[in-house]
């Protein structure tokens, strides 16, 4: 027999299991999900660090004697202008992922959508921005192949494309989500997690159109 007994008319005690999207916290205070996506950004910056540092080597090396192409660096092709403008957008997405954070933490689902959806928009144009670039590019007749220079650029901003793409995917399910009403303010925590993604995508945009676009 239990030792523990209900006075009359106290309400009976609440669950041990909160309704929390983030679950347990780690050691480090922070809650299980959100630390898998921190050690995955950490990863991921590896990652790209090797890939810029790999551009950043072959990025003037001449072809190998013997190959068919364009000698010249792909860097000779660049549309400043139009790659600074494409950026805008995309940075200008990181100020529309936080309002959605900020609007969820408000439990205001309707400018959550709103939000998630134009964050979603403007990586759109970002990667429609790409392809074009891309395909001038190969116009050019600096195509994947061409030589080490091309190779790497393509690597490493086509790498990137991909980050975005998945971010979107990522922004189009929390809207879903929303719509379906599976996205309480108590599991904002979801949100949050999708917009450190989505900020560390952009930052490392920062970095990559400093060093292959403005730096020569």
């Amino acid at each position: 027999m239990s030792d523990t007994l209900t006075a009359p008319g106290a309400s009976a005690p609440a669950s041990a299991e909160p309704d929390d999207y983030s679950g347990p916290a780690t050691n480090t205070g922070i809650s299980n999900p959100k630390l898998g996506m921190w050690v995955f950004l950490g990863s991921d910056c590896m990652l790209f660090g090797g890939l810029i540092a790999t551009y950043m080597l072959y990025k003037n090396r001449p072809m190998a004697p013997g190959i068919v192409g364009n000698a010249e660096p792909i860097s000779d092709v660049f549309d400043i202008a139009f790659t600074s403008a494409s950026s805008f957008v995309l940075l200008m997405s990181s100020l529309t992922m936080v309002l959605a954070v900020t609007s969820i933490a408000r439990g205001d689902h309707h400018r959550l959508r709103l939000w998630l959806g134009t964050t979603a928009f403007l990586g759109a144009i970002f990667i429609g921005g790409q392809v074009y670039e891309f395909t001038e590019f190969v116009r050019e007749g600096f195509g994947y192949t061409t030589n080490v220079s091309t190779s790497s650029f393509y690597t490493l901003t086509g790498f990137h494309g991909v980050h975005v793409t998945f971010g979107i995917l990522m922004l189009l399910t929390m809207m879903v989500l929303s719509f379906k009403g599976r996205i309480p303010q108590s599991k904002a925590e979801g949100v949050e997690i999708v917009g450190l993604y989505w900020h560390f995508v952009d930052v490392v945009w920062i970095l990559i159109f400093t060093v292959v676009y403005l730096i020569n």
